[in-house]
């Protein structure tokens, strides 16, 4: 009886601390649901009713659901109408032909193409070639047409400002928000063209739900991410992924400030303008591009980027930045080496522009920006950021490095101008003269050849007609039709001083060709160093 009391009492225990420990495993694991205790924030910020479920949703494999449904009241679909007079034999640009705009080529139709393919403004559709009117009425070639464009975008502020891209509002005669059950007609606050971003206003006569922007440059890659917006006129669409990357550069826009992030969430025609969300439900990212020709690959504009401009779109319309009038590049460690230096840290001068601030104060191509106002510049983006936020008018102390001494300038800076289209490279290959281990083919610079690149005159150097496959300097961007204008600081103004400064060269030591680049019509293009080792 003992017995069989003892064993009862112990099979207890035992059950018993396998369910303590059962509980404490699952809790520690997170696999119990925490209690819901806190009722949902009343507030017009969305981003706090998604920061209400983040606590369940950050726990294991997230559900999106919550926080699409918090976000919701805050985004809103863009209708951009443009009016165009039509041309006769002009059609609108389509991909791969005539003068096709190279974001189209890559990423697809950008801008009035925001659309799903047959729609109005498409091939076939009302305002494209050959197309109609909306009742059907044939369209004349040389009568206005009206051609529509959709986005996507979000409410920032309850006085109804609205974050899209510039690139869907670009241009339009009249710009129309959808948010609700509601249409609005907006007012471009302000654009700017080298970060695709536009800042709208409208009047909702009341307070308005909106997101709150978050920290970009606190968001990591592998963070779960969700992007909201109306791809291919499907309204309210939700797509879920990560940040797969950060800092691409797609030379889309303007290149020194794309700082784009990159997500496998799908973005697709229509998505731009819309936000890209943490699990918080704050804004880390706008999106903007995709790629045309690959799947789970889109790029959003980084908020940070947004909060930097925002006050200057609210209150000026427009973006004025500082300006030094250089070319810069980031060190690797070839460079770094050829230039006699411990680390990769600063920004190479490539160029610097004539009657420029930089050029005033002193600056010269082959210096290296360590400093800026005595903060350590470890890449081309600090010095950029930087300079760029100042605005114009504003002083500067640039410290540089120049044949091993540091120098300091003072700057005062100018306003940086806008986009500009560079037309590329001349390909033309031709001549026998080359160095083998160099892989280069290259002539004097004669006054034929002057005539057949229309080179200025004041250009010295030697052209570079060839370059092989397996040329150390292809991988540096050398092609033929650059121009080699100094070998290691020393000028060469032909081909037997650049075989002479070559050949002085030591073994295993760094040559750095300062290589200058012309378009078809003489226009300069950023000159740049080409860094290599002796064998």
């Amino acid at each position: 009886m003992i017995t069989t009391r003892s064993r009862q009492v112990s099979t207890f225990l035992l059950v018993l601390g396998a369910v303590v420990f059962g509980m404490v495993l699952a809790g520690g694991l997170g696999m119990t649901m925490p209690g819901m205790t806190q009722t949902t924030d009343a507030s017009l910020s969305a981003s706090k009713a998604a920061e209400s479920t983040a606590a369940v949703t950050t726990r294991g494999l997230p559900s999106f659901a919550d926080l699409a449904e918090a976000v919701d009241p805050a985004i809103v679909s863009i209708q951009a109408s443009t009016i165009e007079k039509a041309q006769r034999g002009r059609g609108r640009r389509g991909l791969g032909g005539p003068g096709v705009d190279p974001f189209e080529f890559f990423f697809g139709p950008r801008g009035r193409g925001d659309r799903g393919q047959g729609g109005p403004g498409g091939p076939g559709g009302p305002g494209g070639p050959g197309g109609s009117d909306e009742d059907g009425t044939p369209q004349q070639q040389n009568e206005d047409y009206r051609s529509e464009a959709g986005g996507s975008g979000f409410v920032i502020s309850p006085d109804g400002l609205i974050v899209t891209n510039n690139h869907v509002i670009e241009g339009a005669s009249e710009v129309k928000v959808h948010l609700g059950d509601r249409d609005y007609t907006a007012q471009v606050k302000g654009a700017d063209a080298a970060t695709d971003l536009a800042l709208l206003k409208i009047n909702a006569g009341g307070s308005l739900k909106y997101l709150e922007l978050g920290d970009s440059d606190r968001a990591r890659v592998g963070d779960w991410v969700m992007v909201v917006g109306n791809p291919l006129n499907l309204n309210k669409t939700v797509t879920t992924g990560v940040i797969s990357a950060k800092g691409r550069a797609l030379g889309i826009n303007d290149i020194s400030f794309e700082n784009f992030l990159q997500t496998d969430a799908a973005i697709n025609f229509g998505n731009s303008g819309g936000p890209l969300v943490n699990l918080q439900g704050r804004v880390v990212g706008i999106a903007s591009a995709i790629n045309y020709g690959a799947e789970n690959i889109g790029f959003a504009v980084p908020v940070n980027t947004l909060k930097e401009i925002l006050p200057q779109l609210r209150e000026k319309g427009k973006v004025s930045r500082g300006y030094l009038g250089i070319n810069i590049q980031n060190l690797d460690w070839p460079h770094a080496q050829a230039f006699g230096l411990a680390s990769t840290d600063g920004a190479l001068v490539g160029e610097v522009v004539a009657n420029t601030p930089a050029a005033k104060a002193g600056v010269e191509h082959g210096d290296i920006i360590t400093a800026v106002d005595g903060r350590h510049i470890k890449t081309t983006r600090d010095l950029i950021d930087y300079v760029s936020a100042k605005g114009p008018h504003a002083s500067v102390t640039l410290t540089l490095l120049r044949n091993g001494k540091t120098l300091d300038r003072n700057v005062s800076l100018g306003e940086r101008p806008g986009l500009n289209q560079q037309a590329s490279n001349d390909q033309r290959q031709d001549g026998n003269s080359g160095i083998n281990w160099l892989g280069l083919q290259y002539e004097d610079l004669s006054q034929g050849v002057r005539s057949s690149y229309s080179l200025p005159n004041n250009v010295s150097g030697v052209l570079v007609t060839g370059v092989a496959a397996t040329s150390p300097l292809y991988d540096q961007a050398v092609r033929p039709g650059s121009i080699v204008s100094e070998v290691n600081g020393q000028p060469v103004h032909n081909v037997a001083e650049f075989e002479r400064a070559v050949g002085a060269a030591k073994s295993k030591s760094f040559l750095r060709l300062y290589t200058l680049r012309f378009g078809r019509q003489g226009q300069s293009l950023p000159p740049f160093f080409a860094v290599v080792q002796v064998p």
